[in-house]
Order: C-alpha cells, then sequence, then structure tokens
C-alpha cells in the first residue's frame, strides 16, 4: 500500500506545466525549469512542508498562477530562501551541483588553514582570526603556518565583521595574513610578519591525528576527526583495527572543530565505538508527514551496523564509556554521534555547547524521474541543486529536540592564549579528558572565562556548511 501511494505521489511531481513554456526564449525556459524544480522539489521534501503557505499542495489553482509566482522571483535563489521556514537555520541552494558533489567526496579548494574568527575586544567590530590546525602537503604547511597563529589583517585590511567574509571567503584563491601577537596588557598587536596562503583542489582525510599513550598504566587511544566523509571510512576503520591491536582502554574522540557530514560515517563510528549488535537501535528519521506516510518503520530506522557498506568486517572497541571533546563548531553528525551514543554507553562530552543542528539534509537535483533525488536524468539545460532540511533524527530514548546545543558533561574552553598542541597530552581539552579517565586530581565543571568571543569558523563556511546529510544509497528505498 505505502509503495503505492509513493508511485502515485511521484505520478504527481511528473504533472508538467507546458503551457507556460510557450513562446519564450531559451534563457527563460531555463530559469523557469529552475524555479519549477526548486518547488517541485521542497514541495515533496521539505521538511516544514505542511508549514510553508506557499509550499501547499493546492497552492495554485492552475499552471498559469503557477508561473506568474515564480516569476515573480529574480531569480531560483530567491525563490528558494523565500520558501524556507523561520525554523530553518541551514538549508542552503547552489548553482553548480558538480562543485557540490566534489565536496560531499571530501574534494574541494583549500590552502590548509583551518581557523576560528573571533572578536577582538567589545566593541565586536574588528576581528582576529586563530589557527585552529593545518593540513598536510598544502599551503599553509609549506609556509609554517601553526596552530595558535594569530592574524588580524588580509591583504593590509583589518578584519572587521564587515568584511572578513569578502576578505576570506570569496573566490580568490590568493590572499595575505598579517600575524599579530599578545601584548602584556592581553590585546593583539599586529608583528609585521605576512604569510601569503594559495588555494589548490585538496582532498582532505578528516582523520588529522590518530596516537595512542599510556598514562597511570591506562591505555589511551585518541582520534582527531574533522569531517563524517564516507570515502573515507575504510581509513576510519583501519584506524580503530590499530586501536584493537593496541589494546586501547579509554578513547578520546576529538571532534572540536568537526562540522558534520555523512549520516552513514556518524554510524559506522559509533560502531566502531560501542560494538552495540546490530539489532540496536541506532537513531530514527522525522520526514516531513507526506514522506513519512509513505515509509515503513524498516524505512526509518537506522541500528548499529557490524559492517562498512562494501562488506568490511568493522573493527569495534566494544567500550561502555567515551570521551568526547566538542564544542560551538562541533554539529550536525558529531551531535548525532554524541546523541546516538548516549542511551547506550558513557559519553563524557568536554568542551562546549555545541552547535545545535539536529536535522539532515538531502541532495535534490533537476531529476524529477526519481524525486529529485537522484543523478540521473538530470535537466541539462542547468547544474543548480539543492540541499534542504528534510528530517530530524531521534535516539533509542526519542530524543531530537537539541536546537541550542547539545551541553558538555565538563565545560572547558578554548583559549587564544593557551591553545596547545594537537594530541599532545598536556593540551588542555585532552589534558581534562586524561584527568578524569584517571581519577588524577579534583576539578569542579564550571566554564572558565574566554577573554576573546568566537564567531565563525572556517569549516562551517565551505560549500558543506554544517550539514548532515544521507548517502544516496541509503535513501528510503521506495524513493529509488
Amino acid at each position: 500500500m505505502k509503495k503505492t501511494w509513493a508511485y502515485a505521489l511521484l505520478l504527481l511531481l511528473s504533472i508538467s506545466f507546458t503551457a507556460c513554456f510557450e513562446d519564450q526564449d531559451d534563457n527563460t525556459i531555463a530559469d523557469v525549469d529552475i524555479k519549477d524544480f526548486v518547488w517541485k522539489g521542497l514541495n515533496l521534501w521539505y521538511f516544514w512542508q505542511d508549514q510553508v503557505t506557499d509550499l501547499a499542495d493546492n497552492r495554485f489553482s492552475n499552471s498559469e498562477d503557477y508561473t506568474a509566482y515564480l516569476n515573480s522571483f529574480d531569480a531560483p535563489d530567491d525563490l528558494f530562501y523565500n520558501l524556507l521556514s523561520d525554523e530553518d537555520r541551514f538549508s542552503w541552494i547552489v548553482d553548480n551541483y558538480f562543485e557540490l558533489n566534489d565536496a560531499l567526496n571530501g574534494v574541494s579548494k583549500s590552502n590548509g588553514m583551518e581557523f576560528s574568527l573571533g572578536f577582538v575586544d567589545a566593541s565586536e567590530t574588528d576581528v582576529f582570526g586563530v589557527v585552529n590546525y593545518v593540513l598536510p602537503n598544502t599551503s599553509a604547511s609549506s609556509n609554517g603556518v601553526q596552530r595558535g597563529n594569530v592574524f588580524l589583517s588580509v591583504d593590509g585590511v583589518q578584519l572587521t565583521e564587515n568584511n572578513f567574509g569578502s576578505l576570506l571567503f570569496s573566490d580568490n584563491d590568493t590572499y595575505t595574513i598579517g600575524l599579530a601577537e599578545m601584548d602584556a596588557n592581553d590585546n593583539f598587536v599586529l608583528t609585521g610578519e605576512t604569510i601569503t596562503l594559495t588555494k589548490q583542489v585538496y582532498e582532505e582525510n578528516p582523520i588529522l591525528i590518530s596516537n595512542t599513550f599510556t598514562v597511570d598504566g591506562i591505555k589511551v587511544g585518541y582520534l582527531m576527526y574533522n569531517r563524517f566523509t564516507s570515502n573515507f571510512d575504510q581509513q576510519l576503520n583501519t584506524v580503530f583495527g590499530q586501536f584493537v591491536a593496541e589494546g586501547i582502554q579509554e578513547l578520546v574522540l576529538d571532534l572540536r572543530y568537526n562540522p558534520g557530514g555523512s549520516v552513514a560515517s556518524a554510524i559506522n563510528l559509533s560502531s566502531m565505538i560501542a560494538g552495540q549488535d546490530t539489532s540496536d537501535l541506532f537513531l530514527k528519521q522525522r520526514w516531513n508527514n507526506k514522506i513519512q506516510a509513505a515509509l515503513s518503520e524498516e524505512d526509518v530506522t537506522r541500528n548499529f551496523v557490524n559492517q562498512l557498506s562494501d562488506g568490511t568486517a568493522i573493527n569495534t572497541l566494544n567500550l561502555d564509556k567515551v570521551y568526547i571533546l566538542a564544542q560551538g563548531s562541533s554539529a550536525s553528525a558529531s551531535e548525532l554521534v554524541i546523541n546516538g551514543l548516549n542511551p547506550y554507553i558513557n559519553v563524557v562530552h568536554i568542551g562546549d555547547t555545541t552547535r545545535g543542528k539536529n536535522e539532515f539534509s538531502i541532495t535534490l537535483y533537476d531529476s524529477p524521474d526519481c524525486a529529485y533525488s537522484c543523478t540521473s536524468n538530470i535537466n541539462p539545460n542547468h547544474t543548480w541543486a539543492m540541499q534542504p532540511l528534510v528530517g530530524k533524527n531521534e535516539n533509542a530514548n526519542g530524543f531530537y529536540e537539541y536546537e541550542a546545543g547539545l551541553t558538555p558533561t565538563i565545560e572547558l574552553e578554548e583559549t587564544v592564549s593557551n591553545y596547545g598542541v594537537l594530541g599532545q597530552q598536556d593540551e588542555p581539552l585532552l589534558a581534562r579528558a586524561i584527568q578524569h579517565l584517571t581519577g588524577n586530581g579534583r576539578f569542579s565543571n564550571t566554564q572558565n572565562e574566554a577573554k576573546f568571543k568566537i564567531i565563525e569558523s572556517s569549516n562551517s563556511k565551505t560549500i558543506l556548511k554544517d550539514n548532515m546529510y544521507i548517502d544516496t544509497n541509503d535513501m528510503p528505498n521506495i524513493f529509488k
């Protein structure tokens, strides 16, 4: 019955408004094609579809009204953003799905410097940048950029709240940063040193650091994982194989700069940590009413797994506790791991409150034959694609409402004056995890005061932003 309903739904979507395309030039036809794709894709998939008046199934009485509405917007992205719910903070649209597809596979342009931005003082006007980490074999690594480096200017212009976007996140492949240091009064001052950085096409391995060490007789594994990219699940599994071989007793998973990514990778990683039975529920999806009605219980549930998609057995630590370092730049799939593991094992979250992105998205193309969810038979007249929020994931306890973020077990903010070296035992957040797991010392769960307020992260300004997405091969079967 559900499959029959779904096919009827797809048939409804295939209705064309051909009358509106008569006697128009090719450019206008392409523009209306794109807008038609935007409206129909959102009408079917968008999580808040039933709350947006202009996305109602009965919004238009005929094709002329529909076309007039589409043409009332200057561009497809104007229409897209006008159709979003006030609750939506994360949906977006792109005009080049080739670039989007590359990014989903971990390939994009990068100079290798990943950083955060904050306000210099209480006026919240001037902005500074601080380097979080440096990617290997990039312009930043070859030019000596290091974690903790502070910069105030780009191409000789002081960074401000109004210009940092155009100076740092534009299409320009090359820019020069002006380094700064902290003086005796805890103010940033330029040193006169500059570094020129150039972006290149780069495939980022999200596994930045993995190491082991022994402290007080306890074998500890440390993993810094910076994006959930399914292309690297095999490498992730190999790391856990090494952890298993070395007899890891405690794991510190560093997600502090991880903005999210693949839901499937989040399930794989969680399974490598906990080793729960494959009958144990990891998440249950909540779609809009239209989609939910077409899905079975099996369609909307995802359990822990014991193998990767290619059949490779998962290496698991079978832990009953994990330490996760997470903060405001930790989002979506990072939060999914914390929330999904919480019903089963003790998750000790050290850091700060996370981003609060509990919705997942899918990539929609202008391919109505498969409900806009595949890359076959795509309209050849344009390359637009959408990444709308289409649902929320609840854990085995039914919890999913964390729009304000997940609060830490132990509050500890990073401070620019003491960033430390990632992966070393004296780095503040890792040191706090070690202190907790060894039981050495008394510590209160109070947040230290951070002098400099962080406002943005470079990871969240990529084409993928802080997205949590369902891979194409994990879409509900009835829509394939």
